[in-house]
This record gives C-alpha cells, sequence and structure tokens, in this order.
C-alpha cells in the first residue's frame, strides 16, 4: 500500500472515529425530577426527613395512601412509597445524595437532635474529605437508607 492510499485510509478512519465520538455527547438538558425510595413506616421514615433533613411535605396529586412527596430546593422531589416488602440488604454506594452550602452547619444540628453520621469508610462521627475536595457525610434513615450529604457544587 503506498503512502497516499495510508494517509488516506487513515483520515477516513479518523472521520468515523470523529463522528461516532460527537454522536455520543449528550444533547437533552436534564434535571433530577426526583428520587423514589420503597418504606415500610411510611410515617416514622416519613418524619424522618422532615425532621432530619428539613425536607418540606407536598401533597400527592391523586391524594392516594402509601405515599409522601417532600419537596428538595423547590426543584427536586423526594417520593416515599410504602410497601409491605421492603429490600432488606442495603448499600452505601446506593443513596440519595444532597448536597448543602454549608456542611459544618449541618452536623452541629445533627449533633444537637442527636442523630449519628459516618464517613464513607464507615467511621462513626467522621467526615471523608473527598481528592476533589468535597467533603460529605452519610446518615442512615429509620428504614437503613443511606443519604449522603456534601457539600458539592455550592
Amino acid at each position: 500500500m503506498n503512502l497516499k492510499r495510508r494517509i488516506q485510509s487513515f483520515t477516513l478512519l479518523l472521520f468515523f472515529l470523529g463522528v461516532s465520538f460527537t454522536g455520543i455527547s449528550q444533547s437533552f438538558s436534564f434535571e433530577i425530577d426526583h428520587y423514589s425510595m420503597i418504606v415500610k413506616d411510611l410515617s416514622t421514615t416519613g418524619d424522618y426527613y422532615q425532621k432530619v433533613l428539613g425536607l418540606e411535605g407536598i401533597p400527592h396529586p391523586g391524594n392516594a395512601d402509601g405515599f409522601r412527596w417532600f419537596t428538595i430546593d423547590g426543584r427536586s422531589q423526594l417520593h416515599l412509597i410504602q410497601k409491605e416488602r421492603v429490600p432488606e440488604e442495603k448499600s452505601k454506594s446506593t443513596h440519595l445524595c444532597l448536597s448543602i452550602d454549608d456542611l459544618k452547619t449541618f452536623i452541629t444540628h445533627l449533633d444537637k437532635i442527636d442523630i449519628s453520621f459516618w464517613d464513607w469508610s464507615g467511621t462513626k462521627g467522621a467526615i471523608t474529605d473527598r481528592a476533589d475536595g468535597v467533603r460529605q457525610i452519610y446518615l442512615l434513615d429509620p428504614e437503613g437508607n443511606w443519604i449522603e450529604i456534601n457539600d458539592a457544587g455550592k
């Protein structure tokens, strides 16, 4: 194969690679609408999200039983859905994550109302300092669901 033909083949390959990479880029603008959690005790767990996180309850559009909805900063929602059977095994890797301006003040709030928190590795009362500068803690709701609170993007 001569040099000219190799250059043409290489140029063609780069063209197709470029087209396929540009086809992968996101062309939609998404915003998180809501996060749903299955819970057994809707009252206790819902009260936790109101008291500990200060989330404001909002009505379910159909006023259906077995649901408790909350607004998160007026843009997103948390939906608690009551079921008789709830998955028993909970992983910290599956969690609701909320970002806050002042993590230190929030930790003071948790201390005042006697709510425990952990870092990623599981040390009680500790804060994870990620390599990107974000600080984070983890809470457990009454049903054993993990909640990350961090100061990313604030």
